[in-house]
């Protein structure tokens, strides 16, 4: 089984990715740096030069085939769940945690960070807001959701690897 991070950009999925791997000594996969691995190009340069529609492509193709099925942690970019079936299908493989953010949170935490291609715009506040708006839905089908403002990465690590831990166990004794 493994763990997705899903959620908006800065809510931590990386960051607290990286934490549980260490403590729990499962793979760390992050979505967007697997992407820009396997094809050379920044995300930025994704979009630029290629277009939000083949990046998407890319994402799924990630979910389908580029990272293993079982005992990893993987830190999903933004908008990889949007995705008609692909939040279907992580939580076909494993236990799906949304990490929540309130906007100003998320903004706070981007606004100066240039390579963010969706709110790369006049007024990003705002278009975190409509993000939000247009992701809110799918986000909170995830199997939990979990608030981050406020609270250490540590934190919600330790919070996340509980649960995960507690429904490892549950799977287990299903399956005696």
């Amino acid at each position: 089984m493994n763990l997705y991070l899903i959620g908006m950009m800065a809510t931590g999925k990386t960051s607290v990715g990286q934490i549980i791997a260490q403590k729990s000594g499962l793979q760390f996969f992050d979505s967007d740096e697997e992407i820009e691995k396997s094809t050379g190009l920044t995300i930025n340069e994704i979009f630029r030069s290629k277009g939000e529609s083949y990046f998407r492509k890319l994402e799924k193709s990630f979910v389908e085939k580029g990272h293993p099925k079982n005992d990893s942690i993987i830190s999903c970019g933004g908008g990889l769940c949007m995705q008609r079936g692909i939040l279907e299908k992580i939580k076909s493989l494993g236990f799906v945690v949304c990490l929540w953010a309130e906007p100003q949170t998320i903004f706070e935490r981007t606004y100066s960070n240039t390579d963010r291609p969706l709110i790369a715009v006049e007024d990003p506040l705002n278009e975190i807001k409509k993000l939000i708006r247009n992701r809110r839905d799918r986000y909170l089908k995830a199997h939990q959701v979990i608030p981050t403002d406020g609270n250490s990465m540590d934190f919600l690590a330790n919070l996340i690897l509980d649960h995960f831990k507690k429904i490892q166990r549950k799977l287990k004794l299903i399956h005696l």
